[in-house]
């Protein structure tokens, strides 16, 4: 019934939208200024991009949820007994480690041994993990240091003491639902299964921003996954939580650490091995976001800027269409949403308050950001009926659009500006508020 009523609100969706898009091409068919009906033609074809894809990736996770919540699917379902080892690469997480090590010690999975790695802590760090040692029949959390030398060589480290058929990679700021391993480790049963993402929300939803980010998560990063893993090309298997078959790893070489954006750089060259990715929306891990301007740029500049380094690290892939169709898609999709989105977003705005200006019906202004709030406020709704999110989320849809995307556009076009000019930039380590 869930479903019927999602999948009746998006027609009402599409109509809408299609009212507006005519409206605004109707205004403007009969100008004759050569420089304004191209803008006008680029605009339109950037909304039609923009809306098919947000429509395929919503219809994709209605269909996936449709199939998930089948008895058929049901069935298929069973617990395993795959030994999982949980990597937890920590440098300087003395706040948050007394909240997640429990959530990871309290799994419902069987067997699973916990591995943390201190990554040469200047804090207390590894005091505080060692208190947490345990070994028992079938569980265990061990801790080991290493000299400081970033998150992918801590991870591999973690990786190469794992006596665990499956590694599970879990942020040191991250705290998991109690069933998570045990969904995830479900769908290895499939052998072309190389790794699983999990859902990841705000915990610390305490400010606007916050709020903003929570909306994100769940309509821009969540939804988003469970589209792709209707295809079973999720992208980037995310920091917070993610599970991975060892061999599949070993096969790739392990995480490399060259460029910001370890995830996304090991999620690319399993799918360029020909390894499927899929995502479980119950595996829920909630992670602290950033509470201030400042650090949301921080941690932003680092996504966009770690993105574009896979990128050009992979770029070979963008033209093996033929060869590598998967691995190809995804270079471009990441390419779009990376670089062409957020660059034509910006100047479409731009040239939106222009038209308007010089045309004198500004009335145009206020369609344009209709036409997007509606969609960011039915993607939020039907997040929030999936995953049980507040539902005050969906009345944020409105200042998401209004300024947050904007803002975090901006960010990744400066961001970009400076990868291309090889802008020296450190890893710019948020500083935890101990908020999960």
């Amino acid at each position: 019934m869930k479903q019927f009523i999602l999948i009746l609100l998006n027609i009402l969706i599409v109509l809408i939208l299609g009212s507006l898009l005519y409206i605004f091409y109707d205004k403007f068919q009969h100008i004759q200024n050569i420089f304004i009906k191209t803008g006008v033609v680029i605009v339109l074809f950037f909304t039609l991009i923009i809306i098919s894809r947000y429509m395929f990736l919503l219809y994709f996770s209605i269909i996936k949820l449709i199939m998930k919540t089948s008895d058929e699917e049901k069935n298929k379902r069973v617990k395993t007994n795959f030994k999982v080892s949980i990597i937890v690469p920590a440098y300087n997480e003395e706040k948050v480690l007394p909240k997640s090590l429990p959530s990871l010690i309290a799994q419902t999975h069987p067997n699973i041994e916990i591995i943390v790695v201190d990554d040469g802590s200047t804090d207390l760090t590894y005091q505080i993990a060692k208190n947490y040692e345990f070994e028992s029949d079938t569980k265990s959390l061990k801790v080991l240091t290493k000299p400081n030398s970033g998150k992918a060589n801590a991870i591999n480290y973690g990786i190469k003491h794992a006596t665990g058929e499956l590694i599970m990679v879990v942020d040191a700021d991250s705290k998991l639902d109690k069933n998570a391993v045990e969904l995830m480790a479900g769908y290895f049963i499939n052998p072309e299964i190389a790794a699983v993402a999990g859902s990841v929300y705000v915990s610390n939803q305490n400010n606007l921003i916050t709020k903003l980010q929570a909306l994100e998560y769940v309509e821009g990063l969540n939804m988003v996954r469970n589209g792709q893993a209707f295809l079973k090309l999720v992208n980037i298997i995310p920091g917070p939580i993610g599970m991975f078959r060892k061999d599949a790893l070993y096969d790739v070489g392990l995480y490399d650490d060259d460029t910001f954006a370890e995830d996304c750089d090991v999620t690319l060259k399993l799918i360029t091995k020909g390894y499927k990715i899929d995502f479980e929306s119950d595996a829920v891990a909630y992670t602290e976001a950033p509470e201030h301007i400042l650090d949301l740029i921080k941690q932003r500049y680092r996504w966009t800027r770690g993105i574009l380094q896979a990128i050009k690290k992979h770029k070979y892939l963008l033209w093996h269409f033929r060869k590598k169709p998967a691995a190809s898609f995804t270079m471009w999709y990441m390419l779009f949403e990376a670089v062409f989105w957020p660059f034509m977003d910006i100047w479409t705005n731009l040239f939106i308050i222009y038209l308007s200006i010089i045309s004198g019906v500004s009335i145009l202004i206020f369609f344009w950001w209709v036409m997007f709030t509606i969609l960011d406020m039915a993607g939020a709704l039907y997040c929030v009926l999936v995953t049980g999110e507040s539902l005050s989320l969906v009345f944020y849809a409105v200042f998401y659009r209004l300024f947050f995307i904007e803002f975090i556009n901006i960010a990744k076009i400066l961001s970009t500006f400076e990868e291309w000019f090889g802008i020296e930039m450190s890893w710019g380590k948020l500083e935890r508020k101990g908020n999960l």
